[in-house]
């Protein structure tokens, strides 16, 4: 070895030297303190990316990942924003009102909670098409279905066939939204990720704008037109992704549990390092993946659902994740995506003209705060933002609550005018938890031998929640009026407790970092196997690289550079 190499010390190199003068003291320490479980994880990837100092936008393959990312991934909400605007604009269009002869009450929270019906039905097969076919081909089959669906409503001649396609179209939503937000934190630079799983909420308002745009601009037709053209365009969010996702990578995890490390190894090495195969941070991300899954593998061959509970660290996120699925719902949020018209209604406003400006200019207002919030909560603590979320939240929903008493009791139009005031507020308080850390969070919270079935559990209960909710709530408007929102008062009180007591902390880690978050034993070997590999300069057994034979190493760079 020359010289001027021996000098030479990596960062890997030193963290494990350190760690190695470390461990007498830590020994003396444990004797004398406990210290958590997930603190127990090597920490190299995040100090490798904390010295990575080029802004993505300055890395022309990373920066164009990420715009893929908007068309594929992150626009697949758009379609679930376009879904939720829509139907609430449709309530306002006189010609979808006489055409299915004036829906209210049962039949309005049936067209209305189809969708989630649908998504209901196809969650159990969700994680063994997305863990089996992958992330990128399970966004491109559920988006084609999801086009015969809006095809089908746009055509609809009936009660029925309008409700069948809007089952369809729930059936393909739930596919797209876990293998999106899987792939976009499985893809992500860990510089990133955070910022990245955020803004896949916030395209929700892009589609609910356009939704929302699109009815104020038909709701005056007189044809059948203002109801079909709308639908028709719920068409175009699907669309993006099939053709869009042809020029998206797979996630280097799903290839590396594939025994595909050599593909896996080039996608990091183009995205991650600009082509560079020698790149520290890409062989430490390599080794932590391929480790992380070795483990999650000898501690269970295969997960089938039951395993979900098996211990006491899988119960606690199945928990969070299940309790997190009924808080995105049940806070109130459902009454302003789908039943805007008939609140306003109860508070006075009842010309359709002023109901559509009221819900195109509070989607622009979500889509306006939901980004900022995006780009920027993700940098804070999740559980700090998480209960800064409910608590306002139940402070807006009680003052909300009051004002539509006053309205009902003594038809005060100040009260009305401050109704409209709290929907307003509503929206930057359920953002900046519910909306933009929500698959962050889903995420990291779950390792990726479960990640799938851990969001599609998210989604389940969600999905029901979400039923329950567009079942429920045209029918409590109208039965129990303002009374009816002290139930969502009462359960936000419990959203509070609920995550001040049992939402675990989870910034500032990589993914495999997190993997064993409550799971301490496996969390120590994780550490050991990695700072082992790292220090003899394995890249792992099926990785092109310089462990890997000269064969390998020349096309894993030819992949990279590509």
């Amino acid at each position: 070895m020359a010289p001027a190499e021996e000098k030479r010390t990596s960062i890997v190199e030193e963290d494990i030297k350190v760690e190695d003068d470390q461990a007498a003291t830590s020994e003396a320490v444990a004797s004398t303190s406990k210290t958590p479980a997930n603190v127990y994880s090597d920490d190299t990837v995040s100090k490798l990316v904390a010295q990575d100092t080029v802004p993505w936008y300055n890395k022309p393959n990373l920066r164009m990942l990420y715009l893929l990312f908007f068309p594929t991934c992150i626009g697949v909400e758009m379609t679930s924003g376009f879904d939720s605007s829509m139907m609430n604009g449709l309530q306002a269009v006189d010609s979808w009102d006489t055409f299915f002869n004036n829906p209210r009450s049962v039949l309005l929270g049936l067209m209305s909670a189809m969708y989630s019906l649908g998504a209901v039905v196809a969650l159990p097969f969700v994680p063994l098409v997305t863990d089996g076919i992958g992330r990128k081909w399970t966004i491109i089959i559920s988006s084609a279905v999801m086009i015969v669906g809006a095809v089908i409503q746009t055509t609809a001649h009936n009660f029925v066939m309008f409700i069948m396609a809007r089952f369809i179209l729930g059936v393909g939503i739930p596919f797209a939204i876990v293998a999106a937000s899987s792939l976009i934190g499985e893809l992500s630079h860990p510089k990133e990720r955070a910022i990245l799983g955020s803004l896949f909420n916030s395209c929700y308002f892009v589609g609910a704008i356009v939704a929302a745009g699109t009815t104020l601009g038909t709701f005056r037709m007189n044809s059948n037109w203002g109801w079909r053209i709308p639908s028709l365009l719920q068409v175009v969010p699907s669309a993006m992704q099939v053709v869009f996702c042809f020029f998206l990578p797979e996630s280097p995890r799903w290839l590396i549990s594939r025994g595909r490390g050599a593909e896996a190894f080039a996608i990091l090495a183009k995205y991650h390092a600009e082509g560079d195969t020698e790149s520290e941070l890409v062989k430490a991300e390599y080794v932590q993946i391929e480790k992380t899954l070795e483990l999650e593998k000898s501690t269970k061959s295969s997960v089938g659902w039951k395993d979900m509970l098996s211990t006491p660290g899988m119960r606690k996120r199945v928990l969070v994740c299940a309790m997190l699925g009924l808080f995105t719902q049940w806070s109130g949020n459902g009454l302003t995506s789908y039943f805007l018209a008939r609140i306003l209604d109860n508070v006075g406003v009842t010309d359709n003209r002023t109901k559509n400006l009221v819900n195109l200019a509070n989607t622009c207002w979500g889509f306006l705060n939901a980004t900022i919030l995006a780009l920027t909560v993700s940098r804070f603590k999740r559980r700090s933002a998480y209960l800064l979320c409910a608590s306002s939240l139940l402070l807006i929903f009680t003052g909300w609550t009051i004002a539509s008493a006053r309205y009902a009791i003594a038809g005060d139009q100040g009260s009305s005018r401050a109704v409209i005031a709290f929907i307003f507020l509503y929206s930057p308080a359920y953002n900046v938890g519910y909306n933009a850390l929500t698959y962050t969070f889903l995420v990291e919270l779950f390792p990726f031998h479960v990640r799938a079935k851990g969001i599609t559990i998210f989604q389940a209960f969600g999905r029901m929640a979400g039923f329950f909710n567009t079942f429920v709530n045209p029918i409590g408007i109208a039965e129990a009026g303002w009374k009816y929102y002290i139930s969502y008062v009462v359960f936000l009180a419990y959203e509070v407790v609920f995550i001040y007591f049992l939402f675990p902390e989870t910034s500032g880690r990589s993914l495999e970092e997190l993997a064993f978050l409550y799971e301490e034993d496996e969390a120590k070997k994780q550490k050991e196997l990695v700072a082992q590999d790292l220090k003899e300069g394995h890249i792992g057994a099926n990785a092109s690289g310089p462990a890997g034979g000269t064969n390998d190493e020349e096309s894993s760079s030819q992949l990279a550079k590509s």
